[in-house]
């Protein structure tokens, strides 16, 4: 009696392990591409939902949303990033949801043609802002002694527009600094898959 209960205590055990599994499989994350049009040309981004789950959720929500069409690139420094998805054609800021939980300890980094979420000097700060490095910023991965901010995709196709982004010449707009003279506007973003 006693094999024969080691014997269906086992069976259970491995019928719940392959549920559990399956389960485990069934729910991976699968990235997801972002077409993201504008006034200069087309950007293709592919979004790491795996190792950036909220930050992808987050993006992905304004991007659902319609929010980013109309924004413009409202920071460009050459050597460093562009940034955008915060500001409309008059600098007005834009409102936005909640800000959300900094992942930049998700072991990705600022790569060139990586995109980040763009935040305050508060950690969990990001909410629509994000920023595409045209360099390596090793500077801004996430350390023991700077959290840093959070990679969530890259830059698949496109990096000539993002190039031609940060040529652009810039100056200050009322308080703000590095503003492109003529409006680099997004006019949309879309999922591809």
């Amino acid at each position: 009696m006693q094999p024969r209960f080691m014997t269906l205590f086992s069976i259970v055990l491995f019928i719940t392990g392959q549920a559990i599994a399956e389960g485990q499989q069934g729910s991976v994350r699968q990235d997801v591409m972002v077409e993201m049009k504008t006034s200069l040309g087309d950007v293709t981004l592919l979004l790491d939902s795996r190792n950036a789950p909220i930050s992808v959720d987050n993006f992905l929500r304004y991007v659902d949303e319609g929010f980013y069409a109309g924004t413009i690139f409202h920071r460009v420094i050459p050597g460093f990033m562009v940034q955008g998805g915060g500001f409309d054609e008059k600098m007005q800021k834009l409102e936005n949801h909640a800000p959300i939980k900094n992942e930049a300890a998700n072991g990705l980094q600022n790569l060139r043609g990586t995109i980040a979420m763009a935040r305050t000097n508060v950690i969990d700060s990001a909410t629509s802002q994000f920023f595409i490095n045209t360099v390596d910023n090793a500077f801004l991965d996430h350390t023991a002694s700077n959290f840093g901010y959070a990679v969530f995709g890259k830059v698949i196709q496109g990096i000539a527009v993002i190039q031609e982004i940060e040529a652009q010449p810039t100056s200050t707009r009322g308080p703000a600094a590095n503003v492109p003279n003529q409006d680099i506007t997004i006019i949309s973003m879309q999922r591809l898959n």
